[in-house]
């Protein structure tokens, strides 16, 4: 089984509770002298720890502001800052100045203990010890098991449980396994959140990636999907693990049918429930019994009919799993559905709980369910307290018909909730004049008034007394059965696992592609240190919103790593950045993407500079911004990163801005990251008379009547519109005269630039020959062709050399 980061909301089984798609993480930080940040990211929802340690490169904390922007937590714990060193102090400020005062969490320095964080990790891991080879963690990763002890401290503190030995999914240096997008990009790309939804208002129709896919069924998919795209995988095996999945439900529809239909068998609450098995309060005494302590043995309740539901639905999904072919559906069903310890565990449950109570949402069925749950005849209190809800409640029935007949109500109607117990629902229509005086605490919703009587508070007080009672009554008979399944606890995190997983590839992946037209979507392929060839791309959101939108290449390689796109303003360069970007996360989070054809060579991490702004807060201008995140680029980039910058240098003097953006191609070529460079700059296309690794395109734009025509088609070369600026600017309603004369400026500044370019061109001809045959060289060592064809291919290359004919 792939090993996969899920989170979410929850309630019950150890007392915590987290609601919907609330964030689920207690995250601890700390930092040494050396700028060398610990982080302990505890999942109360999926029961798991993720430990990361790594130094700091950015002064302002970048890698640790994305991190805490991917774990998004509820609660930042961090050692004092007076006891704190000199430089030690970075990361505190930073959750000061980035989350409210009733998320940061102080705690003694002496609480970060490295020593008990590495035996609490060892005692409480499902994985072995060596398997997690934590031996060897202990002194690399000092930082991040005394966050880990903190962290786990204040959750057993605050949350008044103990976590159960060897139950928790522990990570070491999860977040530098995956690919790394900081959170100033995951905001650019337009990931989880759309930008300018202000400006748009409610009714906006573009939607984030996240937005896009967000069709799982479940909170735990849903954090699962989320996740996934802010940290997308780098590892081939896996990702080609999930496209031969998705090959398969793409292939299969009785498959892919089966298989949503198979998870709608499960409780939406299923993966948050299963894992709270793992916590388990600290001590029974005699508080637990008193009556204001119902709601958590209800919760305990119903944390064990969602498990009953969910093995009931185990043998629906073996069936549909049974004939898969694919490793990882085959793999889910030998370790799930041909697991005996689900079997044993669902007959123990069945020697306590009654075969026909099924998991229910609505709220009076769900606690008749969790008054009935257990079998009839094991505990006589029980039995009692039962005939006593039973009878209130029909009590309760028998009232709301006594009040239709005497007061001529037909249509009066007596639902529940968990807050109010049983009220009164009466159409306004059915009040032909004032409402009797028998009814109290009257509230008008809508064409129907909510009421109640004193008759009524008086048979739900008793009602509830007795649930409460039967709630009680059946915790204490649940108790055996609790600590048998905790001793199990393993089988259960690894289905909540499973289901999450399921639950994305099928309800957001497949389900995604399943809408488009056929062919839209197409597999990507994947090398180690292979060209980035995508073919006719096409952006993932803003297709759906244009139905005639233009798609486009990109090839990326080793002699040829970097792209400068030139074009008007409006021309397509940033939606066209962004696409590129977008794919490559589709891609590496094991899904489709709209192309054509798409070879990809795996990314470590993607940085973007797009977008302009002055940041206020942090006394930045534009241009101070500018620079602070292509310093951060500079400094992080490696040769296995995806670059994209669209514009560089304009918030400056244009010589300045020209030579910033100049000396910045020119380390990223040599370090060989790929680049994809969109600029308004006609100075920075010398470049590729200089480095022939260096690639012009220019987006099509054709000049009708003093009017842009925008084709959106990407071409190869210098394309120049002559004073594309001007046009607009005349369109924007600056006069005439100044128009003219800016016209006349920039004709003699370009008939100069033309003559010292040409020159160039000639110069360095030579050298730009070789570098394009060593690029043909490259896609035939990559190519799957044959070897008469590669044969061939060689041939003539070598001609077109000699011929100095190449292009």
């Amino acid at each position: 089984m792939e090993e996969e980061a899920a989170g979410g909301g929850g309630g019950g089984a150890g007392c915590i509770v987290v609601v919907g798609d609330r964030s689920s993480f207690v995250t601890g930080l700390i930092e040494n002298r050396a700028k060398e940040v610990g982080v302990a990211a505890f999942d109360l929802r999926s029961a798991s720890l993720h430990l990361s340690q790594y130094i700091e490169t950015s002064c302002s904390y970048q890698n640790t502001k994305t991190l805490l922007h991917f774990y998004d937590p509820m609660v930042v714990i961090v050692p004092p800052n007076k006891t704190a060193a000199d430089g030690m102090v970075g990361v505190s400020e930073l959750v000061d100045k980035n989350y409210p005062s009733n998320k940061k969490v102080t705690m003694a320095r002496g609480c970060f203990d490295d020593t008990k964080g590495a035996v609490m990790v060892k005692n409480l891991s499902a994985r072995d010890p060596s398997a997690l080879g934590l031996d060897t963690y202990c002194k690399q990763y000092y930082l991040c098991l005394a966050a880990a002890s903190a962290t786990i401290k204040w959750i057993e503190s605050e949350k008044g449980v103990i976590i159960t030995n060897h139950s928790l999914s522990v990570t070491f240096n999860g977040s530098f396994d995956h690919m790394n997008i900081d959170s100033t990009s995951v905001q650019t790309l337009e990931i989880i959140d759309p930008l300018h939804t202000e400006l748009w208002g409610t009714s906006n129709k573009k939607k984030s990636l996240f937005q896009m896919l967000k069709t799982t069924k479940t909170t735990g998919g849903s954090r699962l999907l989320r996740a996934n795209l802010l940290q997308p995988l780098k590892d081939i095996q896996t990702i080609n693990t999930r496209l031969d999945c998705l090959d398969e439900l793409v292939s299969n529809e009785e498959l892919f049918f089966g298989l949503t239909q198979g998870l709608r068998k499960f409780p939406k609450e299923s993966d948050k429930v299963l894992c709270h098995f793992c916590f388990k309060p600290k001590k029974v005494t005699d508080e637990v019994l008193k009556p204001a302590n119902g709601r958590k043995s209800q919760l305990l309740i119903s944390d064990i009919i969602v498990l009953k539901t969910a093995l009931d639905a185990i043998p629906f999904l073996s069936k549909v799993l049974k004939g898969a072919k694919s490793f990882l559906l085959q793999n889910i069903y030998q370790t799930v559905c041909e697991n005996p310890k689900y079997a044993s565990m669902k007959k123990r449950i069945g020697d306590v709980i009654d075969e026909d109570v099924v998991h229910s949402r609505a709220p009076f069925v769900a606690c008749t369910q969790q008054c009935f749950a257990i079998k009839a005849g094991i505990d006589g209190l029980l039995d009692v307290a039962r005939r006593s809800f039973c009878d209130t409640s029909e009590a309760i029935h028998n009232l709301a018909t006594k009040y239709r007949e005497e007061f001529n109500m037909p249509n009066l109607k007596i639902p529940y909730n968990n807050r109010l117990g049983f009220y009164f629902i009466i159409p306004q229509k059915d009040i032909t004049e004032k409402l009797p005086n028998k009814f109290i605490q009257v509230v008008r919703h809508g064409k129907n008034v909510h009421c109640s009587s004193f008759e009524l508070a008086s048979l739900n007080v008793r009602n509830k007394s007795a649930a409460a009672e039967c709630f009680l009554r059946t915790e204490l008979c649940l108790e055996g059965l609790i600590n048998e399944i905790r001793e199990d606890i393993g089988i259960l995190t690894m289905l909540a696992e499973v289901l999450c997983l399921l639950d994305m590839i099928v309800n957001s992946f497949a389900y995604t592609i399943s809408t488009k037209p056929v062919d839209r979507y197409t597999r990507p392929e994947f090398t180690d240190d292979g060209p980035m060839a995508i073919n006719a791309g096409r952006h993932p959101i803003l297709e759906s919103l244009h139905t005639d939108f233009v798609p486009n290449n990109i090839f990326l390689s080793e002699a040829s790593n970097m792209v400068l796109v030139m074009g008007p303003n409006m021309s397509g360069k940033s939606t066209y950045l962004q696409q590129i970007c977008l794919i490559v996360i589709l891609a590496q989070i094991g899904c489709y993407v709209p192309a054509q054809f798409a070879s990809l060579r795996v990314v470590d991490r993607i940085f973007t500079r797009i977008g302009t702004g002055d940041n206020v807060e942090n006394n930045s201008s534009t241009f101070m911004t500018e620079m602070k995140e292509t310093a951060f680029i500079m400094q992080n980039v490696s040769s296995k990163s995806l670059v994209v910058v669209d514009e560089l240098g304009r918030a400056t003097s244009s010589s300045d801005g020209l030579a910033i953006a100049w000396s910045c191609c020119e380390h990223l070529l040599s370090l060989k990251a790929y680049t994809v460079f969109a600029t308004h700059m006609e100075g920075l296309s010398e470049l590729a008379t200089m480095y022939p690794n260096v690639k012009i395109l220019h987006f099509e734009v054709d000049l009708r009547n003093n009017r842009l025509d925008f084709k959106f088609q990407l071409k190869d070369g210098v394309r120049r519109v002559p004073h594309y600026g001007l046009l607009l600017a005349r369109v924007a309603g600056l006069p005439a005269s100044v128009i003219d004369t800016a016209t006349s400026i920039t004709s003699r500044i370009t008939e100069q630039e033309m003559v010292r370019m040409d020159a160039n061109c000639e110069q360095y001809r030579s050298l730009e020959m070789a570098y394009q045959a060593v690029q043909r060289l490259i896609c035939l060592k990559y190519s799957n062709q044959g070897d008469d064809y590669i044969r061939e291919a060689l041939q003539d290359l070598k001609e077109s050399y000699a011929a100095g004919k190449l292009t």
